[in-house]
């Protein structure tokens, strides 16, 4: 398992918001805050690749804007069609001086 990576500021990201970060050199991501929770997946619509950069996300889902489908953000499980694949999501951890990030890998 990689070691966790600094990727953001405490207040760097408001509610709701999301910021494009790269995880161990390669792995496109969004972090994503709802409230004082982080969450980070990987920044690939598992049903064509298309980048969810620009889709909306609410609390608990983020949505492809390509095809629409939709992903829970805690789990990366698709919760609508056309996806039928989970995307990845990684591991966080808040600190005192930051938001961190690790891959599975």
């Amino acid at each position: 398992m990689s070691d966790f990576e600094r990727v953001a500021g405490l207040d760097e990201i408001p509610s709701l918001g999301r910021k494009s970060i790269i995880i161990d050199d390669e792995i496109p991501a969004l972090l994503l805050r709802v409230d004082d929770v982080y969450y980070c997946v990987e920044d690939v619509c598992s049903h064509d690749g298309q980048p969810l950069t620009n889709g909306p996300f609410d609390e608990k889902e983020i949505t492809c804007p390509r095809h629409g489908a939709r992903f829970d953000i805690r789990t990366g499980k698709p919760t609508a069609m056309p996806a039928t694949e989970k995307i990845r999501v990684f591991e966080v951890q808040v600190r005192a001086d930051g938001v961190y990030v690790r891959s599975e890998d």
